[in-house]
């Protein structure tokens, strides 16, 4: 792999970026469009700051991000998609799954959280759910962060020692490190089953995570249909009164200015 992005030139491309993703909002909003992003990938890949990246200048009453915890024991005797349905779109939104209904072919079939049944039901069935989704007019796109393990090494190791991150490092990451394999060709497997005309795959290079990201936003964005909707100007009212400094009252503690 070439040098990696700087981060200047990366905030430089990522800024007309953000701009086209207001533009696509907009459109779902005055469509009423519902979209649907899936982000997964080996652990470290970078699902959690390309979600970042595409949601941090977005309206978050437009736009949820969704990044369900291990099943409760009622969830686990409901149909497996189920507790997924109730974070599915509105009308004019965008919702991205951090890891989805794909943790079945992913961590639960190499850890052993699923049977071979439930495993072989969700392959077949995972398909046939999301033409339905397609079919009822959401925009549905799955990305694979594709990470090789040199540098999955690294992010590990940093995760490991920046008190910051190592709260991303759960036990089931710790112990996954020893089943990279088992992983790929569970991926592959995946790929297999569930790459479908109305719902395929795309996998991204995040060997570096910047570019990774420009990548994905500039496809998803590419692959949306013409999202430009007429903008009105905002024209803002005079100002009644003269401008002065904000005085309340009231049982209110202000916070000393430290900095």
């Amino acid at each position: 792999m070439g040098n990696k992005l700087k981060k200047g030139d990366y905030e430089d491309h990522l800024a007309p970026l953000q701009l086209e993703l207001n533009k696509l909002t907009r459109w779902l909003r005055h469509t009423g469009k519902r979209m649907v992003v899936l982000l997964e990938g080996r652990d470290t890949a970078g699902k959690g700051g390309t979600i970042n990246a595409i949601a941090e200048s977005l309206n978050t009453r437009q736009v949820r991000i969704v990044a369900l915890g291990t099943p409760t024991e009622r969830e686990r005797t409901e149909w497996y998609f189920q507790r997924y349905v109730p974070h599915l779109p509105a009308a004019g939104e965008l919702v991205l799954f951090d890891r989805s209904w794909y943790n079945r072919a992913g961590v639960e079939k190499v850890m052993g959280f699923c049977t071979a049944t439930e495993y072989r039901e969700f392959l077949h069935q995972a398909p046939l759910f999301e033409k339905m989704l397609v079919d009822d007019g959401i925009l549905l796109f799955k990305y694979w962060l594709a990470v090789d393990q040199k540098y999955q090494e690294e992010r590990f190791a940093e995760r490991a020692i920046d008190p910051l991150k190592r709260w991303k490092l759960s036990p089931i990451d710790i112990e996954a490190r020893t089943h990279y394999a088992d992983y790929g060709r569970a991926r592959d497997a995946m790929f297999r089953a569930t790459h479908r005309r109305h719902a395929p795959w795309f996998a991204v290079d995040f060997n570096d995570q910047r570019r990774g990201r420009l990548n994905l936003i500039r496809h998803l964005l590419d692959h949306v249909p013409d999202s430009r909707v007429p903008v009105q100007r905002v024209k803002l009212p005079p100002l009644k009164g003269r401008p002065g400094k904000e005085r309340y009252t009231g049982p209110v503690r202000p916070i000393r200015n430290r900095y």
